[in-house]
């Protein structure tokens, strides 16, 4: 923690190099929350729009990688896919006719009913179409049975493809490489043609429109500061005098640091910080690793 202590006098000595008369609550350093952006597909980069210092918005395609072979695939997996479902049967087609042969079946019993009623026909007549119906009945049934088993077969069979087309069509997707966050490129780290892997990092990215400004306070100073408070922040101007913004305190540590950590003395104790962040709107004025310096009131 001996870095906490340096840190903070180089901060201060720093600040106020230009102007003995100017004191301040605290000093630090101003930092942002960068992101790592890395690939997701394995290949040669055909296109990248992308340089340092260049602004981005979410959801912006800045460049894809070589895709050809995974479309490839995805076509070979589609043809296979159409195979496979072309095996499955037409279940209405093929019991057509069984229902045609059963139609005319019932409008037959209707006819004969109406003759045995008319004493025109005998008994045995309507129970021979009867035992015909039935008997066509259990055969649409058995019919339709094993129509549905092998529908369900070739279901089964094609759906490991249709995964697969799934998995390609996820792939093929992450060959595009789409900003997912707001900022401006801090670095680059691939160019066009290099050949990347998944993991690999593509560039760095910060949102720098709002700038934190990370910087330590005694323990005496702490009942002085709480979150959202509005306090005022200062920087070099480069002209022998300071530039004044305000910002707002966003996060104040629960745990105190030590420096050192390993000096347990009582003198040594007042040495005791708590890390502070405070928010500030960036107009460009601000960069990382600067120095700025803030008071509570």
């Amino acid at each position: 923690m001996n870095r906490i202590l340096i840190f903070i006098s180089s901060a201060a000595v720093l600040i106020s190099s230009c102007r003995k008369d100017k004191t301040f609550d605290a000093s630090g350093v101003f930092e942002a929350e960068e992101t790592i952006i890395s690939s997701e597909a394995s290949g040669k980069i055909l296109s990248l729009q992308l340089d340092e210092g260049m602004k981005l918005k979410a959801g912006n395609v800045i460049g894809f990688v070589d895709s050809t072979q995974l479309y490839l695939k995805k076509l070979q997996l589609e043809a296979q896919l159409k195979a496979v479902l072309g095996r499955r049967p037409d279940i209405n087609t093929q019991l057509a006719a069984f229902k045609e042969q059963l139609a005319t079946l019932e409008t037959e019993k209707i006819r004969v009913q109406n003759l045995v009623n008319a004493k025109a026909a005998t008994t045995k007549q309507l129970d021979d179409i009867n035992a015909q119906i039935e008997v066509l009945k259990k055969q649409i049934d058995a019919q339709s049975s094993s129509l549905h088993l092998s529908s369900e077969s070739v279901t089964n069979e094609s759906r490991p493809v249709e995964l697969q087309i799934r998995q390609l069509e996820d792939q093929l997707a992450k060959c595009r490489i789409i900003n997912p966050v707001n900022g401006s490129v801090l670095t680059q780290y691939v160019r066009e043609q290099e050949v990347v892997f998944p993991g690999k990092p593509l560039y760095k990215i910060a949102d720098l429109s709002n700038i934190t400004l990370r910087t330590f306070i005694s323990a005496d100073q702490l009942p002085n500061i709480k979150l959202n408070q509005k306090v005022k922040v200062f920087t070099d101007d480069g002209k022998g005098g300071y530039h004044e913004d305000s910002g707002i305190v966003t996060w104040i540590a629960d745990q105190a640091e030590f420096t050192p950590k390993t000096v347990q003395t009582k003198d040594e104790r007042a040495n005791m910080v708590y890390a502070v962040k405070i928010q500030v709107k960036n107009d460009g004025t601000y960069k990382i690793g600067m120095y700025g310096a803030i008071n509570l009131k």
